[in-house]
C-alpha cells in the first residue's frame, strides 16, 4: 500500500514548472522561484536529470530552460516538438546570456546550432558548455572529435601567488 500510495502521489503532485519545464511539486520551481539565482542567464538543456548533473557542480547559479528532448529529423523531431517556442518567449525579457548545454551527440549539436541561430537573432549573448577530455582520460584513447574540440576550446593556465 506504502508504494501504491507513493506512486500516486507522485503522478497527483509532480508537473513542470511553468517557467522553466523541469520538473517539480511547486509552481514555479524552486529553482526559477529563488532570488538568489542570476535571473539574466538561462542554461538549456535536454531533459530534466541535465539540471540535476549540473546543479551537482554547485558552480551555476542562473536558471534552466528544458527542452523535453533534441531536434532529430530521423526521429521525426523538428523544432516545433520541443520546448524552442517558450525558450524564445523568455528570452525577449531581460535575459543577457543563454548557455547552451545540450549533448554532445548529432542530435545535440542540430539542436545547439538551431538555437544559436535563433538567439543571435534576438541579440542575446550565446555561449556553449566546452568540450574537452575528462579527468583520468588517456590521450591515446581520445576521439579526433573530442581532441580537436579539446584545442580548439584551450585557454590560458591560471598562475598561482
Amino acid at each position: 500500500m506504502a508504494l501504491a500510495n507513493a506512486l500516486r502521489d507522485l503522478k497527483d503532485k509532480t508537473r513542470f514548472c511553468p517557467v522553466c519545464f523541469n520538473i517539480t511539486e511547486e509552481s514555479p520551481c524552486l529553482i526559477c522561484a529563488s532570488e538568489q539565482r542570476d535571473q539574466a542567464i538561462i542554461c538549456v538543456v535536454e531533459e530534466p536529470l541535465d539540471v540535476i548533473a549540473i546543479e551537482r557542480t554547485r558552480e551555476y547559479h542562473g536558471l534552466y530552460h528544458v527542452l523535453h528532448g533534441a531536434i532529430s529529423p530521423m526521429d521525426g523531431i523538428g523544432p516545433d516538438d520541443i520546448r524552442i517556442r517558450e525558450l524564445l518567449a523568455r528570452v525577449e525579457s531581460d535575459v543577457r546570456e543563454v548557455i547552451l548545454a545540450t549533448n554532445p551527440s548529432m542530435e545535440g549539436e542540430n539542436t545547439a546550432m538551431y538555437l544559436h541561430k535563433k538567439l543571435a537573432a534576438l541579440g542575446v549573448t550565446v555561449t556553449r558548455l566546452a568540450r574537452g577530455l575528462p579527468m583520468g582520460g588517456d590521450l591515446e584513447y581520445a576521439d579526433e572529435v573530442t581532441l580537436a574540440r579539446a584545442l580548439e576550446g584551450r585557454r590560458a593556465m591560471e598562475t598561482t601567488k
